[in-house]
C-alpha cells in the first residue's frame, strides 16, 4: 500500500523538477549574445546646380564589418533606389533592422550598382536634370544622365565610424551620404562628352550620440545669389584654400562635415530655417556662402557664427542674417 502512494509522489516530484528545469532554460535562452543595428540615410544637399531635379542611387546589398570579419545584412532586399535630394535637412530613409552579434562594427559597406567609367553597362545609379535649368519637381521630362565610378574603383563603398553593437539592445546608426562630394562632373558645365562621377564619402553617425545646429536663416535681399550654403566645419580647420578643388573629379570645401542649404522654394527675403543634423559632439565653425547665377560658390562669411558646441541629443540654435 505504501509503494502505491509513495510511486505517485515520486512522480509529482520529478515533474516539478523538470518543470523548473525547463523554465529555466526557456529563460536562459532569451539571453543572447546577439543585438541589432537599425540603420537609416541620409544626405547634404547638392547646392550649386539649380537644374539637379534628383540624384538617385540604387543599393544592391550591405555588409557589417563585425569583429573583423563581413556579416550580410541579410533583411535588406536589394536593390533598393533612394533620390538623395529628398533626405536632407534631417530627413532619413529607413534602410535595415539587422540583428547580428554583439561587438564592435568597424565599418559599414554599401554595394552600389554603378559601373566603372568607360564601360558600356547600364547604371543604376543616376542624376536627374530638368532641360529648362530649373527643377521643378516634375521628372517626367528631365535628361537622365548615368553616374560611373572612376576607372578601377569598386562599387562596394565603406564608410567608417566605429560604433559597438549592445547584447539584447539596439544601435541606430545613420550614413549621412554627401552628395556635395560624393558626385562630381567632369568635363566643362554645358558641354557635351562630359560624365557624372560616383566617389561616395559616406560618414557613420550613432543617433543617440549626435547632435544638431540649426535656427532661422535671413537671406540677402539683392540679386546676387540665387541659392545658399551653410558649411560645418570643425573648429580651427577651415582655411581658404577649402574654395578650390585640387582637380575635377574633386569637390570644393573637401573637409567640411556637413551642409545644409536653407530653402523654402522662393528666396524672397523672408526668414526661412536650416539644419545641420547628426553632428559629433564637438565645436563648430559656420562658413556662410552664396552660389551665384554661374553656380559658383562665394564665400561671404567666415568669423561670425565659431566655436558653435554642439553636445549629444541637443540642437544648439544659431540664427543666421546673410
Amino acid at each position: 500500500m505504501k509503494k502505491a502512494h509513495i510511486i505517485p509522489g515520486l512522480f509529482k516530484l520529478l515533474a516539478g523538477t523538470l518543470f523548473t528545469v525547463f523554465l529555466f532554460l526557456a529563460g536562459c535562452s532569451l539571453i543572447t549574445d546577439s543585438g541589432t543595428v537599425s540603420l537609416s540615410l541620409t544626405d547634404a544637399p547638392v547646392v550649386d546646380a539649380e537644374d539637379i531635379e534628383g540624384v538617385f542611387i540604387t543599393i544592391d546589398s550591405i555588409a557589417y564589418n563585425l569583429n573583423g570579419e563581413w556579416v550580410n545584412a541579410d533583411d535588406f532586399e536589394g536593390p533598393q533606389t533612394f533620390n538623395l535630394l529628398e533626405l536632407n535637412n534631417g530627413e532619413v530613409a529607413p534602410l535595415s533592422e539587422t540583428t547580428i552579434s554583439a561587438g564592435t562594427v568597424s565599418q559599414i559597406r554599401f554595394i552600389l550598382n554603378a559601373p566603372p567609367r568607360g564601360t558600356q553597362t547600364e547604371s543604376e545609379c543616376f542624376v536627374a536634370i530638368d532641360p529648362d535649368g530649373i527643377a521643378d519637381g516634375d521628372l517626367t521630362d528631365d535628361v537622365i544622365e548615368p553616374l560611373f565610378v572612376p576607372s578601377g574603383s569598386q562599387t562596394g563603398y565603406k564608410a567608417t565610424g566605429p560604433f559597438d553593437v549592445p547584447v539584447n539592445g539596439t544601435v541606430e546608426i545613420t550614413a549621412d551620404f554627401d552628395i556635395r562630394k560624393s558626385v562630381v562632373y567632369t568635363g566643362n558645365q554645358g558641354s557635351s562628352g562630359g560624365t557624372y562621377l560616383l566617389k561616395p564619402t559616406i560618414r557613420l553617425i550613432v543617433n543617440d550620440q549626435a547632435g544638431s545646429i540649426g535656427g532661422s536663416f535671413a537671406p540677402d535681399t539683392s540679386d546676387l545669389f540665387h541659392s545658399y550654403v551653410i558649411f560645418a566645419y570643425e573648429s580651427g580647420t577651415y582655411s581658404s584654400s577649402e574654395e578650390t578643388p585640387e582637380d575635377e573629379e574633386s569637390p570644393a570645401f573637401p573637409n567640411a562635415v556637413s551642409s545644409t542649404s536653407p530653402f523654402d522654394g522662393n528666396y524672397d527675403g523672408e526668414v526661412d530655417r536650416y539644419t545641420l543634423a547628426f553632428l559629433a559632439p564637438g565645436s563648430y565653425d559656420l562658413i556662410l556662402a552664396g552660389v551665384n547665377a554661374e553656380g559658383n560658390i562665394l564665400v561671404s562669411n567666415t568669423s561670425d557664427h565659431t566655436n558653435i558646441a554642439v553636445s549629444s541629443k541637443n540642437n544648439t540654435t544659431v540664427n543666421i542674417t546673410f
